[in-house]
C-alpha cells in the first residue's frame, strides 16, 4: 500500500514507524525540518518538507494513486482540510484527527461527502480506555473483545499472589476455569516469554491472561487476594479528558471528584457536571490531596497536560493506599517505566490513535487490535475466512510460530478457549497474542 501521513508529529511518527515493518510505501509529511530528519535516521520513510495543505505539495508525493491519506497534525481543522482535498485529488481513503467529538457523534452530517472517510479523536480514545482499566483494581491492563466475550488482562504480581512459584500447567489444573496466559514479562527485563506449560511464575512478574467473560469474577484470585470494588474516584485535570472521564463514571453512580487549577474551568465543570465536586486548586499540593481525603479514594486519574505532575501525583496516591492509579502522559518514552515506578498504568493517547489508524491499513482481516501497555506486542482479533492455513488442523498441528499464542475464539458470540486438540472454524473471530516480528507468519495462517 502507499500511504501518506500529514504530520510528523508522535502520532505520525509512531504511525510510521508500525507501518514500516510491514513494507508499505509512506510519505511522511510537514514542515519541521527537525521532525523530518528524526524520522528518516530512526525509520525507512519517504519525506517530503511542507505545507500537507497545499495541492502542489500532495501532486508531488502522488497523491492521486494513493491509498490512504492519514491527517494527524495539531490543528482539527487543518486535518479535515488535507482529507478533504486528498480526497478530491483521488486517495482512496482518508483519516483525519479531531479534537471536536461532537462530528464523531452527530448525523446530520455525513462527513464523507467532504472527503472524510474515518475520524480519530485521541482524548476520546484514551476516555475509553480508563473506564475500561478503572473497572478492574487487581489489572494494570484490560483490553475488551467482541462486547466483552473475551479480554485481555495485565497484571503485576506481588508475592502474595497465588501462582508465584506454579507453572502455567500447575496453574491450569490447579484452577479449574477457563483461562490463556498469553504472556510474561520479567522485572528488570524487556523480554516478552510466551509462555510454555514449564514456565514459572515469579514476584513482580507482569502477566497477560485471555479470559472469557464467565471467568472474569473469579481470575482475580490468580494475582490477589480479593477483588475490590471502585466506588471514590478523584481526578486530577479538567481538560477534555478528566471532563470526559468525570461525566461517564458519574453516570455509572461512581463518587467523583475533580481538582482543576484553572478557576474558570472550575466554573464550566461545576456547570456541566452536575454530580460531581468540582476543586479549584493545584494538585501538586499534596497537603489539599489529603484534604480532599486522598487516602479514602479508590482510584486516582492524572490527566494533567503535565506528563511528570501525572507521575509523581499517582505515586503519592499509591503511597496513600490508592488501589488504582493512573496517569495520562505525553512523553512515550515513559510508557516502558509504569509498573517499574509503582503507577498501574500509563496512558498515551497518541500511542492509542496510531494503533487505531493502524488496523485501518493491516493486510489480514483484522477486526481490533490493542497495543499492551509496557510490552512491544499486539493482541490482535481476525476473522477467520474459508480455505486459510489456520483452520486446516487441529491447534497443536499447526505449527504455529514460536512468537504467538491463540488466545480464544468467538464462535456464535459465546468465547472458547483454544487448546492444542481445538479446530478453528471459518466465520470464527480468533484473537492472537504476538510479537512484532511474528506478525508477517500470523497473518498467512489467516489469509487465503
Amino acid at each position: 500500500m502507499k500511504i501518506i501521513i500529514a504530520g510528523a508529529g508522535e502520532i505520525g511518527y509512531h504511525l510510521a514507524k508500525l507501518l514500516s515493518m510491514e513494507s508499505h510505501d509512506i510519505y511522511v509529511i510537514d514542515q519541521n525540518t527537525q521532525r523530518l530528519n528524526h524520522l528518516n535516521t530512526h525509520i525507512d520513510v519517504f519525506t517530503k518538507k511542507g505545507d500537507a495543505a497545499s495541492i502542489a505539495v500532495l501532486k508531488e508525493v502522488g497523491i492521486s494513486d494513493a491509498d490512504l491519506l492519514v491527517a494527524v497534525t495539531e490543528s482539527q481543522n487543518t486535518n479535515l482540510t488535507i482529507a478533504g482535498i486528498g480526497k478530491t485529488l483521488g486517495v482512496k481513503k482518508t483519516i483525519a484527527r479531531i479534537s471536536n467529538t461532537e462530528y464523531l457523534k452527530t448525523k446530520e452530517i455525513n462527513f464523507s461527502d467532504v472527503g472524510i472517510d474515518y475520524m480519530i479523536s485521541p482524548e476520546e480514545l484514551a476516555a475509553k480506555e480508563i473506564e475500561v482499566l478503572i473497572k478492574e483494581t487487581s489489572f494494570n491492563d484490560k483490553f475488551e473483545f467482541e462486547k466483552g466475550e473475551l479480554s485481555v488482562l495485565g497484571a503485576k504480581l506481588t508475592s502474595e499472589s497465588a501462582i508465584v512459584g506454579l507453572t502455567v500447567q500447575e496453574i491450569n489444573l490447579k484452577y479449574p476455569f477457563d483461562f490463556v496466559v498469553i504472556a510474561v514479562k520479567r522485572e528488570h527485563s524487556s523480554n516478552i516469554i510466551i509462555p510454555k506449560g514449564d514456565t514459572f511464575f515469579e514476584a513482580n512478574d507482569q502477566v497477560y491472561f485471555s479470559v472469557p467473560r464467565e471467568s472474569l469474577d473469579k481470575i482475580h484470585i490468580l494475582v490477589d487476594t480479593q477483588k475490590i470494588g471502585i466506588k471514590d474516584v478523584m481526578i486530577l485535570g479538567g481538560g477534555r479528558i478528566g471532563q470526559k472521564m468525570a461525566r461517564r463514571l458519574c453516570h455509572k453512580n461512581l463518587r467523583v471528584k475533580v481538582i482543576e487549577q484553572d478557576r474558570e474551568k472550575c466554573f464550566e465543570l461545576s456547570d456541566d457536571l452536575k454530580n460531581t465536586l468540582v476543586i479549584n486548586g493545584d494538585g501538586r499540593d499534596i497537603e489539599l490531596l489529603e484534604e480532599e481525603s486522598l487516602n479514602n479514594m479508590d482510584a486516582f486519574i492524572a490527566v494533567t497536560g503535565n506528563s511528570e505532575t501525572n507521575i509523581m501525583t499517582s505515586l503519592v496516591a499509591k503511597s496513600r493506599g490508592v488501589k488504582k492509579t493512573i496517569a495520562l502522559v505525553a512523553n512515550m518514552n515513559y510508557m516502558d517505566i509504569s509498573q517499574t515506578i509503582g503507577v498501574d498504568t500509563l496512558i498515551n493517547k497518541k500511542i492509542l490513535a496510531a494503533s487505531v489508524i493502524f488496523r485501518h491499513v493491516r493486510k489480514g482481516r483484522v477486526l481490533a487490535l490493542a497495543n499492551l501497555h509496557n510490552v512491544d506486542a499486539e493482541v490482535l482479533e481476525f476473522f477467520v475466512r474459508r480455505n486459510t492455513k489456520i483452520t486446516e488442523h487441529k491447534i497443536k498441528d499447526l505449527n504455529l510460530p514460536e512468537n504467538m499464542v491463540l488466545g480464544g475464539v468467538v464462535r456464535g458470540g459465546k468465547a472458547l478457549m483454544t487448546f492444542g486438540d481445538f479446530i478453528i472454524q471459518p466465520g470464527d473471530k480468533a484473537l492472537v497474542f504476538c510479537l512484532p516480528d511474528a506478525i508477517p507468519q500470523v497473518e498467512k495462517f489467516f489469509n487465503n
